[in-house]
């Protein structure tokens, strides 16, 4: 008899919480049954699932019996609240924030590149920070096919990542300037910081607070999660996080240095076009390589503008291209429901 599943989504009416909602229609598993669960404010509302509504339920502690998957993406505070209630009841949680990602007892995944870590779980699977996301999953066939010894990325990270708010404050910014009116920021576009800047026109390079060593969380993020997904604490990663008016779809310039000698463009492109969850858009005479734009809404990681280091022989470009809010969060999180019980593991 095929087990069916019960799953719980933690921050349903949240912009990544409505994604996995929608995702979770089209899984490769049997649901018995979704409980929508969010804050005291958004409880008694109504949202579709399979043609029938939902009602929206506040989390409490006993929210989660027979429970089997809890997907949160409320806050790093909510699932730390909530952790402890919704793993004794056996339910596993699959978190979307940064609460358990450098966990050393939470496995952190990526199903492209570490489905083998879900083995490990106590309870609770980390999912990755978007940007890491995208960047390890291009950069997984590379890694098992000619080893990765550094990588340096700087992103241009869109406002969706920082929520709705943020949407709101660029659109009302850029037609407030459009106009010729004058305008106040009104939400912190860089969160954490006591200045207010203008988003609309503009590229900030902090995303989230600074750290001791005057690097931002953000990008200590991706430093150390890509080394813990990929299971490599030598690995040389530096990364530059800058956010711009882009509403949805995070891109990336990388740059990466492989350990083997005469490693070739074509050998790379060869990888990317066979690697799951990959497409390859990459051809110089007819312009086509990946935009944000076009990104958007889909599920998948789009590579182009890959090209050999004029200095260094070992050194290769590329530009990396995906939708935060789907393989950035909900669909990865999905991706990592749908492992474990393809696994057999729940």
């Amino acid at each position: 008899m095929t087990k069916s599943y019960h799953v719980a989504v933690v921050g349903a009416t949240g912009a990544v919480g409505t994604q996995m909602i929608q995702l979770l229609e089209d899984v490769t598993f049997p649901i018995k049954e979704v409980s929508l669960l969010s804050s005291a404010r958004s409880a008694g509302k109504k949202l579709t699932f399979r043609g029938e509504e939902v009602v929206i339920k506040e989390a409490t502690p006993d929210s989660f019996k027979g429970v089997d998957i809890a997907l949160f993406s409320a806050g790093g505070s909510i699932s730390k609240q909530f952790a402890k209630d919704a793993v004794a009841h056996g339910a596993v949680m699959i978190d979307n924030t940064s609460a358990y990602r450098m966990d050393p007892e939470v496995p952190l995944v990526v199903p492209e590149v570490n489905p083998h870590a879900l083995r490990d779980h106590k309870g609770i699977i980390a999912n990755p920070n978007c940007s890491t996301i995208q960047m390890v999953a291009a950069l997984q066939p590379i890694r098992e096919a000619f080893g990765l010894d550094r990588i340096i990325v700087s992103t241009y990270q869109a406002v969706s990542g920082s929520g709705i708010q943020a949407i709101d404050e660029l659109q009302t910014q850029s037609q407030a300037i459009l106009s010729g009116e004058d305008f106040k920021p009104a939400v912190m576009p860089v969160k954490g910081d006591k200045k207010h800047f203008q988003i609309a026109f503009n590229a900030l390079p902090q995303i989230d607070v600074f750290t001791d060593n005057d690097y931002t969380y953000e990008e200590m993020k991706m430093v150390n999660e890509t080394k813990k997904i990929m299971e490599d604490e030598s690995m040389k990663v530096a990364a530059t996080c800058v956010r711009i008016p882009v509403v949805s779809g995070h891109s990336e310039s990388v740059y990466i240095e492989v350990d083997q000698d005469n490693v070739t463009v074509a050998q790379i492109k060869e990888l990317l076009e066979k690697a799951p969850g990959v497409v390859l858009q990459d051809d110089p005479a007819t312009q086509l390589y990946p935009h944000a734009a076009d990104a958007a809404g889909k599920k998948e990681v789009f590579v182009g503008r890959i090209r050999r280091d004029l200095d260094n022989p070992r050194g290769f470009h590329m530009w990396i291209v995906s939708d935060n809010l789907l393989k950035g969060a909900a669909w990865n999180s999905i991706q990592i429901a749908e492992s474990l019980v393809e696994q057999g593991i729940i």
